[in-house]
């Protein structure tokens, strides 16, 4: 991979950005890889609100059940980054510079991985389901255990496909191939919001199967997501190409490298994650309705990241890519583009929620004091939505450029600092319940905007090696 010297950087930046007739602009590049992300994002998000909501209708245990079986399997998958993020920040690199063979071999080499983890994942989810949720011992008593049990089991005999699938998707979103990835993610959502009830009523003739039919559904669909995938890569129409002979072939070198590129991020999602869910254990010590406003607060960010992670991503594409075609000040313009696009994006949402809180919270809830709770600390959640917005563009653009430790040591320091710490003492000691809480989300957030744009500034992310 070629690397220009910091004189001819500085001659680069010296004349303005210019790009051929044949090269799209930053604006509409960022565009194109960025909104279909959002939606192809958004469309898991969304199955498994609704996938939520079926469950319930089967009875309170079943809802707790699987809510915890589904954590189980996030958290795996979120172990599983290091080789999405890892696989698509080399990968980028290479493709910038136009060398199309490396980047397949990268493809290649975290196939892989990927397979044998999917492999050991399968084993475990289906071996230890029962030894997990005694000792999660989850709510609900002996039916929300059985509930469980029988999700993560029944999803794991597809984990395999489910689990491969998740990575190479994720890799082809990572290469830019947004349009791609959001194709093959609305099919398999699309159909599972189809079978999903169907199996779990019994609709159409069919036996009701509960939560093992939503089980069967998902791993149904996801399954025939992972053939799809698989054509697509093989077909040669996307950007990558995958191998059977690069992943019959293992390489040491390439494995370090991957490591390298993804723990750091897969320590950051994990610590944050970790502090979210104590956050939330403090609001549960406050009182149910103060729980109940919280987690619906928590919804309407998770649907809301969706559209920070899309611009996120494609920042991190873009990133990529021209550092590794050595276009340094087309770097720095497009990321502060995108900074800009995010910031008119978070603008009208701010204005939407401030101007609707009571609207917005019986979107989601008609308990009249959920909502009363709500509405009012729905502002302060407004305010946060601008920091962590214009963070995740900033954030995806350093990711990009490979400053992942940087990343990492900021996401640790804010997590047991302002988001364990600071918030115990505003929950217990001065008692400033949940409107608290979420101010702290926004200092936490601007903290770490501040900490990202100062280093971002200062440019020592143009001359990182992935």
């Amino acid at each position: 991979m070629s690397h220009s010297s910091p004189e001819r950087d500085s001659a680069t930046q010296a004349t303005p950005v210019k790009t051929s007739s044949s090269e799209p602009s930053p604006l509409k590049s960022l565009l194109r890889t960025a909104l279909p992300a959002v939606v192809d994002l958004a469309s898991q998000t969304i199955m498994w609100t609704v996938e939520s909501i079926l469950i319930g209708q089967i009875s309170a245990a079943a809802f707790g059940g699987v809510g915890m079986a589904l954590q189980v399997i996030i958290l795996c998958i979120t172990v599983l980054i290091t080789f999405v993020v890892g696989s698509s920040l080399i990968i980028t690199r290479h493709l910038g510079a136009g060398d199309k063979q490396e980047a397949n071999h990268i493809l290649g080499q975290a196939m892989m991985v990927g397979v044998v983890l999917a492999c050991a994942l399968a084993l475990f989810w289906y071996f230890g389901a029962t030894n997990i949720f005694k000792l999660i011992k989850e709510d609900g008593g002996a039916e929300a255990e059985r509930a469980g049990v029988t999700y993560l089991t029944t999803l794991a005999v597809f984990a395999p496909f489910i689990i491969t699938n998740f990575i190479a998707v994720g890799i082809v979103r990572g290469a830019g191939d947004t349009h791609y990835s959001m194709l093959i993610n609305l099919s398999v959502n699309g159909l599972n919001l189809i079978l999903a009830p169907t199996l779990i009523f019994g609709w159409f003739g069919l036996p009701a199967l509960g939560v093992r039919g939503a089980a069967l559904a998902a791993g149904t669909c996801h399954t025939l997501g992972f053939f799809g995938t698989l054509y697509l890569l093989r077909s040669g129409k996307s950007v990558l190409y995958l191998s059977f002979r690069e992943m019959a072939q293992p390489n040491l070198q390439s494995f370090k490298r991957l490591f390298n590129a993804g723990i750091p991020t897969t320590i950051e999602q994990l610590v944050w994650a970790f502090g979210q869910l104590v956050v939330t254990g403090y609001v549960a010590q406050l009182g149910v309705d103060l729980l109940a406003a919280h987690q619906v607060l928590l919804r309407i960010q998770a649907i809301l990241s969706m559209l920070y992670m899309g611009f996120g991503l494609g920042a991190m594409t873009l990133m990529g890519k021209n550092l590794g075609a050595a276009k340094r000040r087309l770097a720095q313009h497009t990321a502060e583009i995108s900074s800009w696009l995010m910031f008119a994006t978070v603008m009208v949402v701010v204005i939407i929620i401030g101007a609707f809180p009571k609207q917005v919270m019986r979107v989601f809830t008609n308990d009249p004091e959920v909502v009363h709770i709500g509405k009012f600390v729905l502002l302060v959640f407004a305010v946060a939505q601008i920091p962590k917005a214009l963070n995740g563009t900033l954030m995806g653009n350093l990711r990009g450029a490979g400053d992942l430790r940087w990343l990492m040591w900021t996401t640790i320091a804010s997590a047991f600092l302002l988001e364990i710490g600071l918030n115990w003492f505003v929950a217990f000691a001065w008692h400033l319940s949940l409107l608290g809480l979420w101010g702290v989300q926004v200092l936490d957030e601007t903290t770490r905007l501040v900490l990202n744009y100062w280093r971002f500034k200062g440019g020592k992310w143009k001359f990182l090696h992935v």
